[in-house]
C-alpha cells in the first residue's frame, strides 16, 4: 500500500521559496529603480503630449538640477551636440539629458552624482554609427572638459549621426 499522504507532505507547491530568508537581493540599486521610475514617467509625460514636444525644456531642467562640475560639463555639451549635430533632438532617459534621432536615443551625459560615481559619463546607444572594427568606444568618462575634449566630442556627434 502506498502511502499518499506521505507523498503528498513531501512534494514542493510551484513557485515555493526554497531559498533562505537572510540572503539579500541582488537586484537593481534604489538608484537604478529611481532611474526606471524616471523613465516611466517620462513615457507618460511623452505620450500626453506628443513625442519630442519639449524635450529641450525638460533637458535644460534636468541640467539645472545638476551639481558643479557636472552642471557646467552638462551646459557644455548641451551647446556642442546642438551646434554640431543640429538634427538630433534634445530629450530625457532614464532622468539624464540625451539626444535622439528619429525618437531613438543617440547619445547622452549622466552625472557623476546620478549613480555616486566619482566621474561624468558621455556615453553613446547602439544607435551610434561608430563603428570601427570589432570593437569601439562607445561611452567616456569625464571629469572636467579641455578644449581638445570638447572637439573630440563634436566630431563623435558628428559620426555618430552619420
Amino acid at each position: 500500500m502506498t502511502d499518499t499522504t506521505t507523498a503528498t507532505k513531501n512534494t514542493r507547491r510551484a513557485g515555493t521559496r526554497t531559498t533562505a530568508a537572510s540572503k539579500t537581493s541582488t537586484g537593481f540599486t534604489d538608484d537604478e529603480r529611481a532611474a526606471m521610475r524616471e523613465r516611466a514617467r517620462e513615457l507618460k509625460a511623452e505620450a500626453r503630449r506628443g513625442s519630442g514636444a519639449d524635450g529641450e525644456r525638460d533637458v535644460l531642467a534636468k541640467i539645472a538640477e545638476m551639481k558643479d562640475p557636472d552642471r557646467s560639463m552638462a551646459e557644455r555639451l548641451h551647446a556642442i551636440i546642438k551646434a554640431s549635430a543640429p538634427a538630433l533632438s534634445p530629450r530625457t532617459w532614464y532622468g539624464m539629458p540625451a539626444y535622439a534621432k528619429d525618437g531613438k536615443v543617440l547619445c547622452f551625459f549622466q552625472s557623476a552624482d546620478k549613480f555616486k560615481s566619482r566621474y561624468a559619463t558621455f556615453g553613446f546607444s547602439d544607435q551610434a554609427n561608430l563603428d570601427d572594427g570589432a570593437m569601439w568606444p562607445t561611452g567616456f568618462a569625464l571629469k572636467e572638459l579641455t578644449t581638445a575634449d570638447e572637439a573630440r566630442i563634436a566630431d563623435l556627434v558628428k559620426k555618430a549621426l552619420s
